[in-house]
């Protein structure tokens, strides 16, 4: 009985233990992930990978799509910034196991949101892939944003208020000539 519950000690710490290495950490790099055939690549089915995020400042919306507005805000005070396209990259990268909505009804919202960010670069995450790489939010809105080397200068899971729009704006103006 003793050794059942020692087993089961290490085995819960080795849990907690590589949860925690999966976080995202401000100021570091996340692990590279790439999303390509059965985990999801970009609406036109090549693949996609977090290595893409080096030589631009990039900010990434992980959504599932059941809470595709709440972040509209921030969307669109982004989209009025106009940042220039050759410093500046934006994703939207849909949880698509996060709903029971079918994959072509998503992708076909998807379009039409291409269509209003057309400088968006849209991804399909279909196995919670960054969920579980990165220890970010399942089920919400995630808003993150990395300097030109690829480093986590701000992350939010859920609705950003105003203020926290504004903290992510500056966040991005002053990484945008580094």
């Amino acid at each position: 009985m003793r050794r059942a519950l020692k087993l089961a000690v290490v085995v819960l710490l080795c849990l907690v233990a590589s949860h925690a290495w999966a976080e995202l950490e401000i100021g570091k790099a996340p692990k590279t992930v790439t999303l390509q055939e059965k985990l999801g690549g970009r609406l036109d089915g090549t693949p996609w990978s977090s290595a893409e995020f080096k030589n631009k400042v990039s900010v990434v919306f992980y959504v599932d799509p059941d809470e595709k507005d709440l972040n509209n805000d921030a969307s669109e005070a982004l989209k009025k910034e106009g940042f220039p396209l050759e410093k500046y990259q934006s994703y939207g990268i849909i949880n698509m196991a996060a709903t029971i909505m079918p994959n072509f009804a998503i992708s076909s919202s998807l379009k039409k949101k291409q269509k209003a960010y057309p400088d968006t670069i849209y991804v399909r995450d279909y196995k919670k892939t960054l969920v579980q790489e990165w220890g970010i939010a399942d089920d919400n809105s995630n808003v993150l944003a990395f300097d030109k080397a690829g480093n986590l200068i701000f992350r939010k899971d859920g609705k950003l208020n105003e203020a926290e729009i504004k903290t992510l704006i500056a966040a991005i103006r002053a990484n945008l000539d580094k």
